[in-house]
């Protein structure tokens, strides 16, 4: 499928028409009075208006006993609440194994600031960020606020055409490769925000940017253990651009659009076995755990994946031969790895031949289906739009159940 198809999916499909919204950009600028010490007639007529001024405008406090409200419902590792009238954005889970929760109050640009708050202030809409992992590209396109990014690390993987377009534009910058950021460019930059992504610490470069006084919200969205926990994270981004409603009405679409699905493979009588995963060293097979989002997917399909009793949330890392006892003979390979060929399997071990799903052409891989500079789209777009992942799967191992749908990010290994 080319790209053009997948712009089609994402933005012109009727479910989601009513959901782009056009947005203004507002330019706010302040001013500041000198009032010298000689002029006392001056000081006192001033701090008689900003009596009277207290006296008539009430600012909002923290009422510790006031039960904040959450707006989350599938996300675990973020949350945005209203405390007593003061909104704040959460974060719980900003790497692997983290113990530290970032709290951040959310207040418009050009309002008054809360009095005696012990967190960091975010001021929305944010105008000018940079973010740093190509599963925050889909959902920042989505909300209409692309052109607000103007730095992104190793643009080479990014396949979304908007933002693909700006970046060939010269209007977003380098900022480094992969996991190496450039702060020195980055702090030219000058961004509001930066959106960071780290793996099992706090990213070195990004406390740099932070000590120099730009905001740093760290996204875990790959940490979620579900797939709608993952979409939600437009929530995130929502309350960042000042787009909450746009938001929730994406996210509600694309979970109406899942659970429909979900209900339509339920359907279904036929379970077919399912295999995931392939061998990466040494004969260890590396394949989704039972209580993993991938999983969960395949219990969403209506799918017999073979190892949906096993515990763990992320991988399993088994022999080779205790995967070939039990999956020689499943229906569908489904995912195997980095392969993109049958012939590549061969040539990495000739004893995949020996697995039914082989032999029957049963085998489909995310893997060739890339944008213009190579970047996988799965691994882009899939988070941000797990109900066409879940319509892939079903269509993959149970067609009749959705005969017009055309697979979007899956196709049969050649």
């Amino acid at each position: 499928m080319r790209l053009s198809k997948l712009k089609y999916i994402l933005i012109e499909d009727s479910l989601y028409r009513e959901l782009i919204y056009k947005t203004s950009r507002y330019n706010f600028s302040s001013f500041f009075r000198k009032i010298t010490r000689s002029d006392i007639s001056i000081l006192f007529a001033i701090t008689f208006v900003l009596l009277f001024s207290s006296c008539k405008k009430e600012v909002t406090r923290i009422d510790k006993n006031n039960q904040a409200k959450s707006t989350i419902k599938y996300a675990k590792g973020f949350d945005i609440v209203d405390d007593n009238g003061i909104k704040k954005l959460i974060i719980k889970s900003a790497y692997q194994n983290s113990e530290e929760v970032f709290e951040y109050m959310i207040q418009k640009k050009k309002t008054d600031r809360i009095i005696d708050y012990k967190y960091e202030v975010i001021e929305v809409p944010i105008q000018i960020i940079v973010v740093t992992s190509t599963t925050h590209i889909p959902m920042i396109e989505l909300l209409n606020e692309e052109t607000s990014i103007i730095g992104f690390p190793y643009a080479k993987y990014v396949s979304s055409e908007k933002t693909r377009q700006l970046i060939d534009d010269g209007k977003i910058t380098e900022i480094g490769k992969e996991s190496s950021l450039n702060t020195e460019i980055l702090l030219a930059l000058q961004p509001e925000l930066v959106v960071g992504y780290s793996v099992s610490a706090a990213d070195k470069s990004l406390t740099t940017i932070q000590k120099s006084g730009i905001h740093v919200i760290y996204n875990g969205d790959w940490l979620e253990e579900t797939p709608l926990g993952r979409a939600e994270w437009i929530k995130f981004f929502g309350i960042l651009f000042d787009k909450e409603k746009q938001a929730d009405s994406i996210f509600k679409a694309i979970e109406t659009n899942y659970l429909e699905a979900k209900n339509i493979a339920l359907k279904s009588t036929n379970k077919p076995t399912i295999l995931s995963g392939a061998i990466m060293s040494k004969d260890i097979w590396n394949l989704p755990a039972g209580e993993s989002f991938v999983a969960q997917f395949l219990k969403d399909a209506n799918l017999d994946y073979l190892w949906q009793n096993s515990e763990g949330k992320g991988s399993l890392s088994l022999s080779f031969e205790s995967v070939f006892d039990k999956a020689q003979n499943a229906d569908f390979w489904i995912a195997p790895g980095y392969f993109a060929s049958k012939e590549q399997l061969l040539s990495s071990n000739q004893i995949y031949a020996e697995f039914n799903a082989f032999k029957n052409d049963k085998i489909y891989t995310p893997s060739t289906k890339k944008g213009k500079t190579g970047g996988v789209i799965y691994y882009e777009l899939a988070p941000t739009r797990p109900d066409l992942v879940l319509k892939d799967l079903i269509k993959i191992t149970n067609s009749v159940l959705l005969p017009n749908y055309e697979l979007t990010f899956f196709e049969k290994m050649q």
